[in-house]
């Protein structure tokens, strides 16, 4: 009786241990498809064959957007604007004004945090606070989400996946936010710049001062600036 009931133990041992495995693989192996997945990698370009677009990240220089949006309205252009959510709150009208244009608006976060810093849930919170005001303001919800900095970590892009959103970064970055000299933020827009290019930018001055010549290039040399949605 006695090794008959030990046997009976080893063998229940022996089933939880391999249904635990089962499980324990199942799950890597699922998690492994979320990251292995083509789309749930960051997008650095777009596939056009003589289009560019251009990224306008939004956190300040509210000032200045309306003069953004003039130059883009007298050279035909529409550019995708990466919003944060505190900026959307507390600039309803600016973000309706611009998606009125018929910009697109992306998703820049909540607060602008370093994301790869954030687990899965701290993440989700982010992205899908700044999608909740947006979406009061112009009734549509962002596709796209560009993580603040480019930081980003699995968790950035698991969360932005859950929420049907592409995670968005750049293949040419003017760094205006830096360097406020409109020779060097024209030369950075333009300097290389081939189909499908994804141009980082900001609501800055020297930025707008460069916008009219930077555009020009891109007319004179048979590139048309498009949303990054047309260019994906």
């Amino acid at each position: 009786m006695k090794s008959n009931l030990f046997l009976h133990i080893v063998v229940d041992v022996m089933l939880v241990a391999v249904i635990v495995c089962v499980a324990s693989v199942s799950f890597l192996g699922a998690t492994a498809n979320v990251f292995s997945n083509n789309d749930s990698a960051p997008i650095y370009r777009g596939n056009s064959d003589d289009k560019v677009a251009l990224m306008i990240n939004v956190y300040w220089g509210t000032e200045y957007l309306d003069g953004f949006l003039e130059i883009f309205k007298r050279y035909d252009v529409k550019c995708t604007f990466f919003v944060g959510g505190c900026w959307a709150d507390d600039n309803v009208e600016c973000l309706r004004d611009i998606y009125t244009a018929g910009h697109e608006i992306g998703n820049h976060g909540y607060f602008h945090k370093d994301q790869d810093k954030l687990d899965f849930t701290q993440n989700r919170k982010e992205i899908a606070d700044c999608n909740r005001f947006i979406e009061l303001a112009i009734g549509e919800k962002p596709t796209l989400f560009a993580p603040p900095s480019g930081a980003y970590n699995e968790h950035t892009l698991s969360a932005a996946k859950l929420l049907d959103m592409k995670t968005v970064l750049w293949s040419k970055d003017t760094i205006d936010w830096r360097d406020k000299d409109e020779k060097l933020i024209y030369s950075r827009a333009t300097k290389g710049v081939k189909n499908g290019d994804f141009i980082l930018m900001h609501p800055m001055p020297a930025t707008a001062n460069a916008l009219d010549d930077i555009l020009i290039y891109y007319e004179n040399n048979g590139l048309k600036p498009i949303t990054v949605s047309e260019n994906l």
